[in-house]
């Protein structure tokens, strides 16, 4: 075979190969559980209970969190709003930056860090939003917040009982 009809067989053949490999690509990119869907990465509260110190929380979203990726943060409603609880807080939302506890416990994950019973201040609201993999809000109108005053030590009040 000469060089020209090689080039010419492997020519014609090229976009077939290339056609072949499309279907492998858009099943690739399917698979991608942790991206965010059009209308964006949503994640809710389904229940909490308390956990020994601590409390359990069961979430419900439409992507798969990983921390390295989408994930989620976890932090006390009446300290921060949810505009604060990234590190674009000031850079795009113009807020002095909070605390919060990242991470991609799904579905459940109990309080730590500063999310910690430990760490609310008298805060009895618990709240989560999705982020990127850079600790950013990713829309600060897609997050939930639920009340837990009932389910902290002491009913919520300011004070641990014998404290």
């Amino acid at each position: 075979m000469s060089n020209n009809n090689w080039r010419i067989k492997w020519m014609r053949a090229a976009p077939t190969g290339f056609a072949a490999l499309l279907p492998l690509a858009t099943a690739v990119a399917a698979e991608m559980p942790n991206a965010c869907p059009v209308d964006g990465c949503e994640v809710t509260i389904a229940s909490i209970r308390p956990a020994g110190d601590e409390l359990e929380m069961t979430f419900k979203a439409n992507f798969t969190p990983d921390v390295a990726k989408n994930h989620l943060h976890v932090w006390w409603g009446e300290k921060y709003a949810v505009r604060q609880v990234g590190r674009n807080a000031r850079s795009e939302f113009g807020v002095a930056q909070g605390k919060w506890h990242r991470h991609d416990d799904y579905p459940v994950y109990v309080t730590t860090g500063a999310a910690s019973v430990k760490a609310r201040d008298g805060a009895t609201t618990l709240c989560v939003t999705a982020a990127d993999r850079g600790h950013n809000v990713l829309d600060p109108e897609l997050y939930d917040c639920k009340a837990v005053g009932d389910l902290l030590p002491g009913g919520g009040s300011l004070r641990h009982p014998g404290s």
